[in-house]
């Protein structure tokens, strides 16, 4: 759904009348819209936060599982290997980057290869049954960056690779084009209980009144259980930390597994949809749902962990360091179906890393379950599956970017150099719905921003295009929403006022500590920049 180029949108009104509210925007919940969708209902999609997967979606290995390794009969095993087979025809109808390239699970020791036999075993319990043992030689002759020390690997040929962002934002921009309302900024602070039946949900902005609750809430979906009077889990923060490595670095075709532990997948080493390699993740367990600093040492573990399967790895190779936050609980499987003595209250919850993999499987779960618990599905005859991203200017040919630079001289324009962005694509991400209206938002649909530089160049560039089509001022634009600023001013703003006479009347050549030095040091501080987290 586009909108007109002078049209935007901004905070949508608070509906205040739904059949289905949906509480969560992440992978997970915007699947979800997009299925319920499919039907004639009135659904409503919140979020507290400003865009669309801001939370555990936005930071993972962007894998698409095969559910070679789950806990055989388990619903998360039953889901990853049921959506995997979903994919292709889902990225098509999406629009979505998806490539099946295939993992190598390596085994760098004895005790490791002997375990091979095992996931194997495990892979095909679940249902999994292309996996292969390949030796030493075979495994070096596919990638011979690996470990020379190697001694084989299990190779899972459907192992793909997908974009989250992507994924996730297609999702709603389909789920909102078939009639889904999208309220972002609403916290939901209390779900609306009476004589054991759900009567709604108030927000921060307002009463919604409903009959079915979806709690697709990730980190916070023990909270929002609570609210329902629900306590039966809980959630715990396992943070995961990651490098990115150039473009001109491919060191990988495929994506190189470790044996897994009992915690974790282990760090890996794979290449992105785009062109980049990415290794980790660690797998700490915090407190802080919100902790989503780097440190020294969970990237020096990153690095360990990636060097014993790709040795020629080195930190110089790296662009960036991120981490992400994903939602283990302390319940052994997925949450997914109705509660006990809370009738209209649905869970689509403790989801951990699989997520982004079984979301679509997950959505038609959740749409069986509405449908045992009595609510009628009659399909939609308008409803439409298809989605248009916005168009890759960089993935064109040159005859192809003549063509729309001649249709648009806007695509003429590039403003993010790494990623060969131009105005054209920055000014389609703010008209789309939803649209973005942060500098993330910018960067998670068009990848400005995403390159070498980190944004260094096309930061300002990105900036004033947003600012014109939004029809704000610069100042009032934010990384990722409220308490992310971009700017504390514009630059030499206090050159209109004039600084106090004794001041500059004592002042020598500048220099440190001097009353000039201090009064430039002050207008500097005040007037410039103020790049918190760009980057």
């Amino acid at each position: 759904m586009s909108l007109g180029r002078n049209e935007v949108v901004d905070l949508q009104p608070l509906v205040k009348e739904a059949d289905v509210v949906i509480v969560g925007a992440g992978v997970v919940g915007c699947a979800i819209a997009r299925e319920l969708s499919r039907y004639d209902l009135e659904v409503v999609l919140v979020d507290r936060e400003s865009d669309v997967g801001s939370g555990a979606s936005k930071a993972n290995s962007a894998i698409v599982h095969t559910g070679f390794d789950a806990h055989p009969g388990t619903l998360e095993s039953q889901l990853v290997v049921k959506a995997n087979w979903l994919f292709d025809d889902l990225a098509r109808e999406l629009d979505v980057p998806f490539k099946r390239v295939g993992a190598l699970l390596v085994a760098v020791t004895e005790e490791e290869k002997e375990k091979l036999d095992q996931l194997k075993a495990t892979g095909e319990a679940n249902g999994v049954h292309d996996l292969k043992i390949i030796g030493r030689d075979e495994l070096l002759a596919w990638e011979p960056a690996v470990n020379p020390s190697a001694l084989g690997a299990l190779w899972i040929p459907r192992e793909s690779l997908t974009c989250p962002f992507t994924l996730t934002i297609a999702y709603a921009e389909n789920a909102i084009a078939n009639g889904v309302k999208l309220l972002l900024e609403t916290e939901v602070e209390e779900i609306m209980v009476a004589r054991g039946e759900v009567r709604g949900v108030r927000t921060n902005r307002g009463t919604i009144n409903c009959r079915w609750v979806i709690n697709a809430g990730g980190l916070y979906s023990d909270r929002l259980a609570q609210q329902a009077g629900l306590a039966d889990f809980r959630v715990t923060p396992r943070k995961g930390e990651f490098w990115v490595l150039d473009k001109a670095v491919r060191l990988v075709e495929h994506i190189i597994l470790p044996v897994p532990t009992p915690i974790s997948k282990g760090i890996l080493v794979t290449p992105t949809i785009d062109g980049n390699t990415l290794m980790g993740p660690t797998a700490d367990n915090i407190e802080d749902k919100e902790e989503r600093a780097v440190t020294a040492a969970g990237l020096a573990k990153v690095l360990e962990g990636a060097r014993k399967l790709v040795p020629g790895i080195h930190p110089s190779q790296a662009i960036a360091q991120f981490a992400g936050v994903r939602a283990a609980g302390n319940a052994p499987d997925y949450l997914v179906g109705p509660v006990a003595n809370l009738k209209g209250f649905i869970n689509a919850c403790n989801i951990r890393s699989t997520g982004v993999t079984s979301s679509p499987a997950v959505a038609q779960l959740v749409a069986e379950v509405l449908a045992e618990q009595g609510v009628s599905l009659q399909p939609k005859p308008s409803f439409n599956p298809y989605r248009q991203g916005i168009q890759r200017f960089a993935e064109l040919s040159w005859s192809e970017r003549a063509a729309l630079i001649n249709k648009d001289p806007a695509y003429g324009r590039v403003v993010c150099r790494c990623e060969t962005v131009t105005e054209a694509e920055v000014v389609a991400a703010l008209h789309r719905n939803p649209p973005a209206r942060t500098l993330d938002g910018i960067k998670r649909r068009t990848r400005a921003g995403m390159g070498r530089c980190q944004g260094g160049f096309c930061t300002p560039r990105v900036v004033q295009i947003m600012a014109r089509e939004m029809g704000v001022a610069p100042t009032s634009l934010t990384k990722k929403g409220s308490g992310s600023e971009l700017f504390v001013g514009a630059s030499k703003c206090l050159l209109t006022e004039q600084p106090k006479k004794e001041t500059i009347g004592k002042a020598t050549p500048a220099s440190a500590g001097s009353p000039l030095s201090d009064y430039h040091s002050a207008h500097y501080r005040q007037g410039t920049l103020a790049s918190k987290e760009v980057g």
